[in-house]
């Protein structure tokens, strides 16, 4: 593959923000590479919720159509791999591969996505994306009007609990022991049917993917068909850092999402983020707009 010149544009990261940048890079006849490194966060989950002509869709085949999309434009070369270093200055970013290769873009736009951490529990890996969740607005449809819980004993159980209630009349919060909840919230979850569960959780159990209940450290149950956990969001890259690209601060669910301004551009001039990378919001149609308003403005700044 020919990296003897400078691309106009690399896109890093192959998820629906960098597939969207992309796309209106190839239409604006920018010169672009796409390096994905796979291993999308939602690739577990059975379908894309709640995008609009692609609801339910497997991510899986979502980035494949995006990908034949790409292919009818000449200018855009999607590569298979990992930027593993980034240096430079706008107008000569130096990205280095894990294969030992090296290219050169006079704009760079950061699509690396996030590691969502979430609670070490027996019984969790093999059901995560599917009836373990962290999105009620993704996957409460597929699990409305059945036994639900929410796995959180900070106050932001409070609020999930109370979310999850619009998808089913059997909401529980489990608090994993002693819970240390304001009276009035406590009044706020009676008062909407949440049953407050203080037991220690120490597995899930059901056949395969499906959960049906919760196990407890004394050996009892609840039946449970969904469950809601918390996650603390991570970057998946250290390019970022690697540029001298300035983080927000810690928000309550993303602990290093990359500043930007409204053109999507970070401090670092030339260098542009999109996607869960740089966002307090994780959402799939959020991430597509994102990546065409990065590309959109990397195109404006390269006239």
């Amino acid at each position: 593959m020919d990296f003897d010149s400078t691309f106009d544009c690399i896109v890093v990261g192959g998820g629906a923000a960098g597939l969207s940048a992309a796309l209106v890079l190839g239409r604006a006849r920018r010169r672009t590479l796409l390096v994905d490194a796979g291993g999308q966060s939602n690739r577990p989950s059975p379908g894309v919720g709640g995008l609009l002509g692609h609801d339910g869709r497997p991510p899986a085949e979502l980035y494949a159509l995006a990908r034949q999309e790409l292919a009818a434009y000449p200018s855009v070369t999607v590569l298979d791999g990992e930027v593993v270093r980034a240096g430079g200055q706008q107008d000569a970013f130096n990205l280095a591969l894990a294969d030992g290769a090296t290219v050169t873009a006079r704009r760079l736009v950061l699509a690396t996505g996030m590691d969502y951490r979430h609670r070490a529990l027996e019984g969790i890996e093999p059901r995560w994306g599917r009836s373990v969740f962290h999105c009620p607005f993704c996957h409460g449809w597929e699990h409305r009007d059945q036994a639900l819980c929410v796995l959180d004993g900070e106050a932001t159980g409070v609020h999930r609990a109370l979310l999850l209630r619009l998808w089913s009349d059997d909401v529980t919060l489990l608090t994993d022991g002693p819970a240390t909840l304001a009276p009035d919230d406590r009044d706020r979850l009676a008062a909407a049917g949440v049953t407050v569960d203080e037991r220690p959780v120490t597995a899930l159990r059901g056949p395969g993917e499906e959960l049906e209940a919760v196990v407890f450290a004394d050996g009892s149950e609840r039946e449970c068909s969904g469950l809601l956990v918390a996650v603390e969001l991570h970057q998946r890259s250290a390019l970022a850092q690697q540029l001298g690209v300035t983080f927000e601060p810690p928000g309550p669910v993303v602990a290093d999402a990359i500043g930007v301004d409204a053109r999507r551009e970070t401090n670092v001039p030339g260098v542009f983020a999109a996607g869960d990378a740089s966002t307090q919001l994780q959402s799939v149609a959020y991430a597509i707009a994102a990546g065409h308003l990065a590309a959109a403005m990397a195109v404006q700044s390269l006239l």
